[in-house]
């Protein structure tokens, strides 16, 4: 498996099973998924274990897609990783709920943070249901979770209370992301560490427009400016198709030149039980030169 790869091979209630033909085989706790995935563009490796999906999603020539149930499954059902611990199910649109390849990146904040020896304020924008939330908080920090959907928000709150964390240690904000920040800076406002998990596209609460290629880097630079007097780390994912960890390491760079600091930059995968890792995506690590 490469090195140049975060490897989140943490996980045992989750396990990619096989990839190819353009889909992934997931064990989700008990319940086995088959879902498109444009990356796995390799033949499968054991054509029989597909068999077992308890459903599989498909998408439309028309767009969209749906799921087709082999067995009657749970509403939703509980994931484990280490302490924390998560509600998912299948969603409209092929998710569950759970990326399970940012437990990597979980793990490295989680430390990152009990290693500071310090209290530590982290924002963390399009927060989705709270992985990172949850491990950032489990280590101590003060958390700030942004997104802009009510829903999102209201899961995430529901598996922060589902893994027994401190009642008070996590300021929930349904906002715009964008919005926030520059609401943030005029408050003079700062924190230690900032994660940043955008979407290729989306829309606010009020109708604003997200497209990454125009907005990613405006929203970095303004970020730059929350960061604290001693900043701990600030976290770059994009799952956007063709961004490859050489463009968020510019953006993280040009951003933040005025922070001395070095950025690790690499693709974000998970191990795969028949062979190999299923890349999902990039992450650029930013850290504070010592």
């Amino acid at each position: 498996m490469s090195s140049t790869m975060f490897i989140a091979d943490g996980w045992r209630d989750y396990e990619a099973l096989d990839t190819g033909g353009g889909a992934k085989l997931e064990r989700w706790g008990e319940v086995i998924l088959s879902r498109p995935d444009p990356q796995a563009i390799w033949p499968v490796a054991d054509p029989e274990s597909w068999s077992r999906a308890d459903a599989v999603y498909s998408r439309s020539e028309t767009g969209g897609g749906s799921w087709t149930f082999r067995r009657e499954l749970p509403g939703r059902w509980e994931m484990r990783y280490g302490k924390l611990r998560f509600h998912v199910r299948p969603t409209g649109f092929k998710h569950t709920g759970l990326f399970p390849e940012q437990a990597v990146n979980w793990d490295w904040m989680a430390r990152m943070i009990r290693e500071a020896d310090r209290p530590v304020s982290v924002l963390n924008l399009f927060a989705y249901t709270g992985g990172a939330t949850l491990a950032c908080a489990a280590a101590g920090a003060r958390v700030t979770h942004v997104d802009a959907a009510k829903g999102m928000a209201q899961w995430a709150k529901e598996n922060y209370a589902l893994s027994g964390l401190p009642p008070n240690g996590v300021r929930w904000i349904v906002d715009d992301a964008g919005r926030f920040a520059a609401r943030e800076l005029r408050r003079g406002h700062t924190y230690d560490a900032i994660i940043l998990d955008p979407p290729s596209y989306g829309r606010g609460p009020d109708g604003e427009v997200w497209k990454l290629e125009s907005s990613l880097y405006p929203l970095v630079e303004s970020l730059a400016s929350l960061l604290g007097g001693a900043p701990l780390f600030f976290l770059l994912n994009s799952y956007t198709t063709g961004l490859q960890p050489a463009a968020i390491t510019n953006v993280l760079s040009r951003a933040l030149r005025g922070v001395p600091g070095v950025i690790d930059s690499r693709e974000v995968g998970l191990p795969v039980r028949t062979g190999g890792a299923l890349p999902c995506g990039a992450s650029a690590r930013w850290t504070p030169l010592s």
